[in-house]
């Protein structure tokens, strides 16, 4: 699936979504009608399910998904996730884990 498969109301409902995120120093609730408007987002699909994140696209062959959860309704999915991007040369580095 891509963004440009959804209707322009679907679009504006993500837009109106936050969400939260620690950049660097930087700790949100963020917006997604920034990252709409400044990157590419695309989705993965996770289970079955199409998740949009609100990372680079350069960045998803560095995500591992260590392990998801499928609440019993099917409506939320609680995803483990380690991101090496930034992973350097540290030997006692393995990247960064997000849930």
């Amino acid at each position: 699936m891509k963004l440009a498969d959804l209707s322009e109301t679907t679009i504006e409902k993500i837009k109106s979504i936050r969400y939260d995120r620690i950049l660097e120093k930087h700790e949100g609730p963020w917006n997604w009608e920034s990252v709409l408007r400044w990157h590419e987002p695309e989705f993965l699909t996770i289970e079955g399910h199409f998740v949009l994140f609100p990372l680079d696209q350069e960045q998803h062959p560095n995500i591992t998904i260590l392990r998801t959860i499928v609440s019993q309704d099917g409506n939320t999915l609680t995803i483990f996730l380690k991101d090496t991007t930034h992973y350097g040369d540290d030997p006692f580095s393995a990247g960064f884990l997000a849930i």
